[in-house]
């Protein structure tokens, strides 16, 4: 019986960790209604070149653009963030390694990309939307990509250095 229950107790830690390691909600809390934000459009599905010069061929997925004036406002102020080195409002999370095992983004090696989470308003929780960056420094990347769900789809953004 004492087995059965340590057992039971693992199981319960690695599925909380798991939960926790995705972004995901196991509370049964329905999401609250998320705040209005000043966008009220989905990205762009405008076309355009990649921001750079490339010899990697980006899936149809990556080649939506999504230029930063359509994103929420806290997009905006991850990517000054970023600009600026920190801080982030999850450091433990921001910043860090982004594997692309979605292979959604164009393969890159194990190193080149980061995500950074863009709050949603009224979770309690880090939500779905992510800027993922690839190439160049911390600060000064050479790629930047946006997802407002959890990486089932990518748009670039053309324009997130432009204000510098």
């Amino acid at each position: 019986m004492d087995n059965r229950r340590l057992l039971g107790a693992v199981a319960g830690a690695v599925l909380l960790l798991g939960a926790a390691w995705f972004g995901i909600d196991l509370s049964g809390d329905p999401a609250p209604p998320s705040a209005p934000t000043r966008e009220s459009t989905r990205p762009s599905t405008t076309q355009s070149p990649p921001a750079r010069s490339t010899t990697r061929t980006p899936s149809a997925e990556t080649e939506r653009t999504c230029p930063l004036d359509t994103l929420p406002e806290q997009a905006e102020l991850v990517v000054e963030d970023i600009l600026a080195g920190g801080p982030f409002d999850h450091p433990a999370h921001d910043g860090k390694h982004f594997g692309n095992y979605e292979r959604r983004l164009p393969r890159e090696n194990n190193s080149y990309y980061r995500e950074y989470t863009v709050e949603t308003p009224g979770l309690r929780h880090r939500g779905e939307r992510r800027i993922i960056t690839g190439g160049g420094s911390d600060r000064d990347p050479d790629v930047w990509y946006y997802t407002d769900d959890h990486y089932d789809s990518f748009c670039l953004i053309p324009d997130a250095e432009e204000n510098r």
